[in-house]
């Protein structure tokens, strides 16, 4: 099973962070990021968003639904993400639209099994993969992409 985790792209300063909208920077960032998301993706997966604004405006200019799910808001923990998503159990491709810090913090901990914060760049996706193989359970990264590498500076 795909667990992409797709950071928000850019948004626009504000004391109410969850109404922040994306800037035209930041329509640019995810625009660009799901038309090289569309090529990739398999037919069947589900596609989720935090309640704030900028997750939801990244999604949509991915696909026109989309389910919104509190536990992926910026307050967020690992272990709140993890269980709303139900992965690696959901056994569907996840694209999951949502904030640092809890975005670097689940890469960490899945890829390296360390509580880390790694930088994600506004809009990138880091696209990690599950399988089972000889009884042992692997977490692999297929891709990480970001704007910048698709011409969006």
């Amino acid at each position: 099973m795909d667990l992409i985790l797709w950071r928000h792209a850019e948004a626009e300063e504000g004391s109410d962070d969850m109404q922040r909208a994306l800037t035209r920077r930041g329509q640019k960032q995810a625009s660009a990021m799901a038309t090289w998301l569309r090529k990739q993706l398999p037919d069947d997966f589900a596609l989720l968003a935090s309640e704030a604004l900028r997750s939801q405006q990244t999604a949509a200019l991915f696909a026109k639904s989309y389910e919104v799910v509190p536990a992926l808001n910026p307050d967020a923990s690992v272990e709140q993400v993890l269980t709303a998503i139900d992965w690696p159990r959901s056994g569907k491709t996840i694209v999951l639209v949502g904030h640092q810090p809890y975005i670097g913090r689940l890469a960490a901990t899945l890829m390296s099994e360390q509580p880390l914060l790694w930088s994600v760049k506004k809009g990138a996706i880091w696209w990690l993969s599950h399988r089972e193989r000889h009884g042992i359970e692997q977490i692999r990264l297929k891709a990480m992409m970001t704007p910048a590498m698709l011409g969006i500076d």
